[in-house]
């Protein structure tokens, strides 16, 4: 398989070069000392009618694209198409996962909600498009590998990399005539002008070392040194002085061993007879609900307060007890069905009594006093009563 990858980089090479004699030529160049110069040249190039031509400077001249007048390249586009590639494959991928194939309830949020899906998203995006994009510059835009390039090891090539700036004119131009070229050049400031031959093809060129094995060898040896350096630092160095700073701290984790009390229990209880800052105790925390008589809802009916209970009812009700109260889960038989609330039972119940379902539980359903706070809890209730009165409407409702 590798020699196969072997010729045909060398038939790649080969042909990137024609088959050119050695004494042929490939292209005049000319040296120019600034950056003013050389888009000044760049610019007198073009409106000379010449087309291939290149600029090679050691570092990127702003403006440069305009001065050749150089179309647009594929490497944009190719981004754009393999990013756009990446958003539609992460969003179908999670889309058919959550939404389809293995539907969760967690908290009455749909399926399939594209807030959560961004970061993979974006990864992917970024992921598909970067990869392709460097992969095609290397292979196609950019014909890479080819180490056999007429303009290497030439005073043309070596002074452009150090501190001049330089413009070749390609012979395949249609315009191209080496007296005509060589007097254009000088017309517009250039130095050191230098005809540029193919050279031979030589297998020493044309060879493409990635798959020497000594380079083979170098990659392995780089890939194992690299290897075993970030094992080292990340399981041995980060966990020693002073790098241990941020994971050994003096404070106790849960479930942790204590020296400090006789008990040996790290967490504390709280001290009998206190309560935490800014907390109610609830007074009939454990009872039954036939006990509770004095609770009274302290929210006022209103838009505010009923758009609040609907809220938090289709967020932490409606998966067992549906979006309307009627008992109809939405947890496709993972869980009990709950009773409705629309029975007489219930809206016989004083505000109170639902509240207190709320706050301390009932049989299977668990307290959601710490998922929703004391108002919220009130709201709910609000919004429980609104959905009674809608389902089981009276006629003064109806006028």
């Amino acid at each position: 398989m590798i020699g196969k990858i072997k010729n045909k980089l060398k038939e790649v090479n080969n042909r990137n070069l024609e088959q050119k004699r050695s004494d042929e030529l490939y292209a005049i160049g000319a040296l120019f000392d600034t950056p003013d110069e050389i888009m000044d040249a760049a610019g007198k190039t073009t409106e000379a009618g010449y087309e291939e031509f290149d600029v090679n400077t050691p570092y990127p001249v702003h403006g440069m694209d305009q001065a050749m007048k150089l179309k647009n390249t594929m490497v944009g586009k190719t981004t754009f198409i393999f990013g756009f590639l990446g958003t539609t494959a992460a969003l179908l991928m999670i889309g058919w996962m959550s939404g389809i194939d293995y539907q969760n309830i967690i908290g009455g949020k749909p399926f399939f909600a594209i807030p959560p899906a961004i970061p993979i998203t974006f990864e992917l995006t970024v992921l598909l498009g970067g990869l392709a994009t460097a992969g095609l510059m290397l292979t196609l835009f950019n014909r890479l590998p080819w180490i056999n390039n007429p303009l290497h090891d030439t005073n043309y090539i070596k002074q452009t990399a150090s501190d001049k700036f330089g413009l070749v004119i390609y012979a395949k131009d249609k315009n191209f005539n080496i007296a005509t070229v060589e007097g254009f050049l000088q017309s517009i400031g250039g130095k050191s002008i230098e005809k540029i031959n193919f050279f031979e093809v030589r297998e020493d060129r044309v060879r493409t070392p990635i798959f020497d094995f000594k380079f083979i060898a170098l990659l392995a040896v780089v890939t194992v040194v690299t290897a075993v350096t970030a094992y080292g630092i990340l399981r041995y160095v980060l966990f020693l002085p002073p790098f241990d700073f941020m994971w050994k701290q003096e404070k106790v984790l849960p479930q942790e061993k204590s020296t400090f009390f006789a008990d040996g229990f790290s967490m504390r209880p709280p001290v009998e007879g206190t309560v935490s800052r800014g907390y109610i105790p609830y007074e009939y925390q454990g009872l039954p609900d036939s006990v509770v008589t004095l609770l009274a809802n302290p929210l006022p009916i209103n838009a505010e307060v009923l758009a609040k209970g609907k809220q938090r009812f289709n967020t932490y009700c409606s998966p067992c007890h549906g979006y309307y109260g009627e008992g109809d889960s939405r947890l496709r038989g993972q869980f009990p069905n709950p009773p409705s609330l629309h029975t007489d039972k219930v809206r016989q119940w004083a505000d109170g009594n639902i509240y207190h379902v709320i706050t301390n539980g009932q049989n299977v359903m668990s307290s959601y006093a710490k998922q929703i706070s004391r108002d919220d809890r009130w709201a709910i209730v609000h919004y429980i009563r609104a959905l009674q009165r809608a389902l089981n409407a009276k006629d003064e409702d109806l006028n």
